[in-house]
């Protein structure tokens, strides 16, 4: 795991369910920076193409270690698998659907790694508002 006082990252070993099938092996890079403290980009290694991105918020897999949580897009839950706790992943899109699964212990320690950076409660104290809404405006 890379960070420093305003980033974090992480390389994570997953693994793709496929229905009827052995899962896929995967591996996704987790990106935090307190430039945008609510977000965590998961950048998806599918091949030698261009990681697949997605950005959902950090409070979304931090939830969903203990419970299950979203609506839409991603979901989260947790799971007991072969021994060890995992975590699982669900993304949709109008392109398609994947399902992951990933141990719990590295995507917790990225997380406690994030709250150390920007902890729970104080995110608003990262963002520039007024420079978020001139973004918007011009």
């Amino acid at each position: 795991m890379n960070s420093s006082d305003t980033t974090a990252s992480a390389e994570l070993g997953l693994r793709l369910i496929v229905p009827d099938r052995p899962a896929v092996p995967l591996v996704a890079r987790l990106d935090y920076t307190a430039d945008d403290p609510y977000a965590i980009k998961v950048s998806f290694h599918v091949g030698e193409d261009d990681p697949v991105e997605w950005i959902f918020a950090r409070e979304l897999l931090t939830v969903g270690i203990v419970r299950a949580v979203g609506e839409g897009d991603v979901r989260v839950w947790p799971a007991k698998g072969s021994g060890e706790r995992t975590l699982n992943i669900t993304l949709s899109s109008p392109f398609g659907h994947a399902q992951f699964d990933a141990a719990v212990a590295p995507v917790a320690d990225f997380l406690h790694r994030t709250y150390e950076i920007v902890p729970a409660g104080q995110e608003s104290d990262y963002v520039d508002l007024d420079a978020e809404i001139e973004q918007h405006l011009c």
